[in-house]
């Protein structure tokens, strides 16, 4: 089991995420994305409009994500 932020995953806040996979904390991340969304949460909105941005260079996305992933993957077991 390994822990990432909202922060280490392009987000606002400090809520960890345990997960035993990158794909599996992708998807905790993007539903507490979401939740953020609904509730018109400020910080969050902001790091939304700067992942859409990145979103518009497909390898620029590609680049963070795979580093994101090898981020995850450097990661203790706890």
């Amino acid at each position: 089991m390994k822990t990432m932020t909202c922060k280490q995953l392009g987000g606002a806040c400090d809520k960890q995420f345990h997960a035993t996979s990158f794909d599996e904390i992708a998807g905790m991340s993007k539903q507490h994305a979401m939740e953020m969304f609904q509730k018109k949460d400020t910080a969050h909105l902001k790091a939304m409009n700067e992942m859409q941005e990145l979103m518009k260079k497909p390898e620029a996305m590609k680049e963070w994500f795979e580093n994101k992933k090898k981020e995850f993957e450097a990661l203790p077991e706890k």
